[in-house]
């Protein structure tokens, strides 16, 4: 059985940084690609980055340059490194297995899905 624990989620202030991670369990990890996702209040959820198993990336223009998406396969986790951030991050925040190899912003082709972490950015 897959499982994905997301953790790093808190409060920051504008223009602060956060490290998100999510450990993996239950499948050959560095086999898959991996994304990150988050939604916000009475918002869809969105792409935010995605990383193959060759470490090629993948970035929503909204994040491109201020957030980096990272995994260590020897340790079954991705990270998502969120600097400059800004109110309008503030979201649920999800990890999510790829069901292939091929890094993707759709959320269907991720089969396998976190619980969430919570981000907030204060003004």
């Amino acid at each position: 059985q897959v499982q994905l624990v997301e953790s790093g989620g808190g409060l920051v202030q504008a223009g602060g940084s956060l490290r998100l991670s999510c450990a993996a369990s239950g499948r050959t990890f560095s086999s898959y690609a991996m994304g990150w996702f988050r939604q916000a209040p009475g918002k869809e959820r969105e792409f935010v980055a995605a990383i193959s198993w060759s470490a090629s990336t993948y970035y929503a223009d909204s994040v491109k340059g201020r957030f980096t998406i990272s995994r260590d396969n020897a340790k079954n986790t991705v990270y998502l490194q969120m600097n400059s951030l800004k109110p309008e991050d503030t979201a649920v925040y999800y990890c999510a297995t790829h069901w292939g190899v091929a890094i993707s912003r759709e959320d269907y082709e991720y089969d396998y899905w976190g619980q969430g972490t919570q981000v907030t950015v204060s003004s």
